[in-house]
């Protein structure tokens, strides 16, 4: 048979219609109740069967339909109110950061492995995609200028399907990019956009497509076109697929192939985003790309540094992406020559201990030594991570160590469902959606009256019931079960019980299984027919996670047997459309991490802007969320973490059941008048009220622009002034400071105490410091000092900077003093430190440089 011309045939739209395909086109119907609302109105059904496709809905939706209500008054003025709307959240408006910057002129670069937008593009497996996907629509309405960059993946992420004995088995179906709402990037001639980068003693092509995510572009990259070979078009065919050495090509498609999508595209952004350590490869390319410009290595990388964000979502060693010296070599040997250094010292970037030539290399080092602004995803993740990665800064107490917390929140219009968004609008006014941030207009939520507030969340739950019905059946059907056990599926669940969702990645760490281990109880309760309480469970194991699909199997028969079967169900295939009727539904979010495990966690955020209320350990972010007078939801324990993690779970278990028992089940079951549980709606509206402004991902992106996107983009400013000419200086000072640190020395510290000290009362503290041929500008000394505890530790710290007295005498030591005062009683402690610093250094940690004064130089 000969070859096939392909080409795609599209669907004519009847004339007034032809706004559909811009609706279609654009991302922006995933959190627009108008768009939502138009398709809705041309066929329901379809609608819903499409998963909320615009586009394939188009392809599909039958001519006489289109002919119908294009010339439906009423149609045709709800789809002008959409393009109204539209039109209306396109209208110029500045950015609030940088002066002349716009979503079609990006300053920001944010870069991510996986992106959840929408189900019907499903390039994402889980929160780190959810969250990205989340960190556009958010910097979409507040007009950041931002352009995100990913892989487009064939098969995307698996689908789930269950063995008769419920053992998880994946499936790759393809994806057709021309039903989903993408397009591909052309030139002027309308001829395809692609990239040509090496890769190894190879070239790789990548095609370059489209998505519009409201204001924000994505660009996503897909090597399985004619150019390549079959083995490199297999490397945007799956998400978390292959071996080491596809991840490590993935990578340097993402990292390096993402930098010349930029610049064929013709985006010019001063700042990148890295968000997680996929992506630390655009770094270097960064580096790369000023040296063509002249500047040298040290000069560049002062550049890049000083205009770089890393988020690092991952709590875990084992979660961090290595790569075998040998196998690094293959693919970077001339890179490193490029950048004029020995492969090496190249190798050095990735690794904790630089002088180990058998470690491997590590991309979130990578990442952290390539960025000035380094975060993790909740305030506990960020101590998780200063201990994870203490090795790279071993001279600082724990406290310095260079990674913040940035915590993450959720998109409210994304993820509140229908009928909640309707009482929000009437309650707090339209503005929740582009202000959702605004504690003033989460205030009032506290006026929303009981009775709609409840009866809305139980038209949800019962929604949540059908919906699982549904699915259950269908599952059944597939598997091949008998005549009645699918009959059967329409008696599961009760419309009118306690609700309780545990829905998430099936890794061993989230302990899906735990509340299994005390069946007895649980049946107890589940026979309890004035008060009963049931389960819904959905969620996903990594294909080589058997573990993870020893918990999914561990469920799914618990589901399937006689005593459990009408009050637990399993949903195969978790999704954003399983996901959000569940989040809708359910009255108790279950999260039960072991702690510190959960970065941050994001599902209970969307389950609380629904009124579902939050039930964990204090992990991730429940751990900064939660009130102990249990005024928003429940936790399993007080925090504590435990070495032995089979005692952890013992206590841990009986918590949860002694919660779930005699706090949560009887507060839901006491009804007042009206059959109105009103403590349990006081703990909903509470919710919405202290959380609400705090757990999204308008707040979370604000807060990444004023804590790192600005300064990173002033700093990009600074150092590229006067054709880099600040870079330069500041690369030739590190070098020097870097040449004359290890003469530096203190003696003399001293710090003057009384007999008696009291509180309020300036202390005077000083020392010597040999600058060794440093200017004294160059340095910071400082009196590091506050309340000291039983084990020697500071319990708090203060920062006090010491001035210099006098001239510096012939041998190089410069007098320091300054005053310090206690501002609380009890065991006071000091020492004395000194640092480099530079007008034009953002962080003089990023030198790893310290001198601490030792015991026998203190007076």
């Amino acid at each position: 048979m000969q070859p096939l011309k392909i080409f795609n045939v599209i669907p004519k739209l009847p004339e007034g219609l032809e706004d559909l395909w811009r609706l279609a086109y654009n991302f922006r119907f995933t959190w627009c109740g108008h768009t939502d609302d138009v398709f809705k109105q041309i066929d329901q059904q379809l609608w819903s069967k499409t998963s909320h496709n615009p586009l394939l809905f188009l392809h599909l939706v039958s001519p006489k339909r289109l002919a119908t209500v294009a010339k439906d008054p009423f149609f045709q003025s709800r789809l002008k109110l959409t393009i109204d709307t539209l039109n209306e959240y396109f209208e110029d408006r500045p950015a609030p950061m940088i002066e002349g910057a716009s979503p079609e002129h990006p300053a920001i670069a944010y870069f991510s492995f996986e992106f959840g937008i929408a189900s019907c593009m499903p390039i994402y497996s889980g929160g780190l995609g959810i969250l990205a996907g989340d960190h556009l629509k958010s910097a979409s309405d507040l007009n950041i200028p931002l352009v995100g960059i990913g892989l487009l993946y064939k098969h995307g992420y698996y689908r789930q399907y269950l063995t008769p004995d419920g053992w998880q088995q994946e499936s790759y179906p393809d994806l057709d990019f021309d039903q989903i709402p993408i397009q591909p990037m052309e030139d002027e001639s309308g001829n395809h956009i692609q990239i040509d980068i090496p890769l190894g003693t190879r070239r790789l092509k990548a095609q370059i497509w489209k998505a519009n995510v409201g204001r924000v572009t994505l660009l996503l990259m897909d090597t399985e076109i004619a150019e390549n070979p079959p083995e490199l078009r297999s490397i945007t065919a799956s998400l978390y697929g292959g071996d080491k050495e596809m991840r490590l090509w993935q990578e340097i498609l993402l990292g390096i192939g993402g930098m010349k999508v930029l610049e064929v595209c013709g985006y010019h952004p001063q700042v990148i985003h890295m968000n997680e350590g996929h992506s630390a490869f655009a770094g270097v390319e960064r580096i790369r790309s000023f040296m063509r410009k002249g500047l040298s290595f040290e000069s560049a990388s002062e550049i890049v540094a000083s205009s770089s964000i890393f988020t690092t979502h991952t709590p875990v060693p084992a979660g961090n992406d290595r790569f075998s010296p040998e196998l690094m070599e293959q693919y970077f040997s001339d890179y490193a020559r490029d950048l004029g250094l020995a492969f090496k010292v190249f190798l050095s970037f990735g690794r904790e201990n630089p002088f180990d030539d058998q470690e491997d290399f590590c991309m979130t080092v990578l990442a952290l030594k390539l960025s000035r602004f380094n975060n993790g995803v909740s305030k506990l993740h960020k101590h998780v991570s200063r201990r994870m990665w203490k090795s790279l800064w071993p001279l600082y107490p724990h406290d310095d160590i260079p990674i913040s917390a940035l915590t993450n929140g959720i998109h409210a219009a994304t993820w509140t469902a229908d009928d909640m968004r309707e009482v929000f609008d009437r309650y707090l006014g339209n503005n929740w959606r582009e202000d959702p941030d605004c504690k003033t207009i989460w205030s009032r939520a506290a006026n929303i009256s009981d009775a709609e507030l409840w009866r809305t969340h139980e038209r949800l739950r019962a929604r949540l019931v059908d919906f699982a019905r549904v699915r259950l059946r269908e599952q059944l059907q597939a598997h091949g079960a008998r005549k009645q056990e699918i009959q059967n599926a329409d008696e599961i669940l009760n419309p009118q019980a306690l609700t309780i969702g545990f829905a998430r990645r099936f890794a061993t760490y989230k302990r899906a299984t735990l509340i299994m281990r005390e069946k007895d109880k649980l049946l107890r309760l589940f026979k309890d027919a004035d008060r009963p309480i049931q389960f819904v469970f959905a969620g996903k194991a990594h294909p080589a996670d058997s573990e993870g699909k020893k918990f999914i199997k561990e469920i799914v028969s618990t589901c399937r047997s006689l005593d459990y079967r009408f009050h637990m169900v399993f949903l195969e295939d978790y999704d954003m459309e399983i996901a959000k009727h569940m989040l809708a539904g359910c009255d108790i979010w279950l999260n039960t991490p072991r702690r510190p495990y959960e970065a941050c966690g994001t599902s209970g955020m969307k389950a609380i802007f629904n009124g579902a209320l939050t039930f964990s350990t204090l992990d991730g972010w429940w751990d900064e969320a939660y009130l102990p007078d249990n005024s928003i939801g429940w936790a399993i324990g007080k925090g504590e973490e435990y070495n032995d993690p089979d005692y952890q779970d013992y206590v841990e278990l009986r918590t949860l059941f002694n919660v779930l028992e005699f706090e949560i089940i009887p507060e839901f079951y006491d009804r007042g008048r009206g059959g109105l549980p009103r403590q349990w709606i006081r703990r909903m509206k509470k919710a919405f009220t202290t959380l609400g402004p705090e757990f999204n991902s308008h707040r979370m992106v604000i807060d990444y622009v004023n804590k790192a996107y600005k300064p990173a983009y002033d700093n990009y400013i600074k150092l590229s002034r006067y054709d880099f000419q600040p870079a330069r200086e500041l690369a030739d000072w590190r070098t020097d400071i870097m040449t004359k640190w290890s003469g530096v020395n203190l003696r003399n510290a001293h710090v003057q105490i009384k007999e008696e000290t009291f509180v309020g009362e300036s202390i005077l503290i000083s020392v010597d410091v040999k600058l060794n041929g440093i200017h004294r500008d160059s340095i910071l000394t400082e009196a590091y000092f506050g309340q000291v505890q039983q084990n020697g530790e500071f319990a708090s710290r203060n920062i006090k900077r010491l001035t210099p007295v006098g001239d510096t005498d012939a041998d190089g030591w410069q007098h320091f003093e300054g005053e310090v005062t206690p501002s609380k009683p009890g065991r006071f402690g000091y020492t004395i430190r000194v640092i480099p610093t530079h007008p034009l250094l953002i962080d003089p940690r990023s030198l790893g440089l310290i001198r601490w004064a030792v015991p026998q130089e203190m007076l």
